[in-house]
C-alpha cells in the first residue's frame, strides 16, 4: 500500500502515532490502524492541532498507547501542514491568518521552518 490516512490523538516529535485508546473512555479502537501503519509507505495523519482543552497533540513524548512508532510521514491540521523528517518537524503550511510563532505556541516540539513556508489553500 502507497499510503494511509488516519487520525490521530497524539503525534510525537519523532513520528510516533498514538490514535486508537481515546482518554476517559472505556472503549478503544485497537484493531486495524496498527496494520495500516505498519504497512503504508507513507503515512498522513489528518487531526486537530490542539484537544478539546486547547492542549497540545502534537508532544515531545505521546501519553497515550502507541499504534506504531516512528510511522508518520505528514500531519495535516486545520491551521498547518507538518512532514516529519530525520533533521525534525518541519512546518510547511499555515493557515491565512496565522504565523510560524503562533503554530509553535501550541505544538511541543520546537518545529523547523520550511524555507519556503506557504500558506494553506482553502
Amino acid at each position: 500500500m502507497n499510503a494511509t490516512v488516519l487520525g490521530g490523538l497524539q503525534v510525537e516529535r519523532h513520528g510516533s502515532l498514538a490514535n486508537w485508546m481515546v482518554p476517559g473512555k472505556k472503549i478503544s479502537g485497537v484493531g486495524g490502524a496498527m496494520d495500516l501503519v505498519n504497512g503504508a509507505k507513507k503515512v498522513i495523519v489528518a487531526m486537530e492541532l490542539c484537544d478539546k482543552q486547547g492542549r497540545a497533540k502534537i508532544v515531545n513524548k505521546c501519553t497515550l498507547p502507541y499504534t506504531g512508532r516512528k510511522c508518520v510521514d505528514h500531519i495535516v491540521t486545520e491551521l498547518c501542514v507538518i512532514d516529519v523528517t530525520e533533521q525534525g518537524l518541519v512546518l510547511r503550511e499555515v493557515r491565512r491568518g496565522y504565523t510560524a510563532k503562533d503554530i509553535q505556541a501550541m505544538v511541543e516540539p520546537a518545529l523547523l521552518i520550511a524555507d519556503d513556508l506557504k500558506e494553506m489553500e482553502e
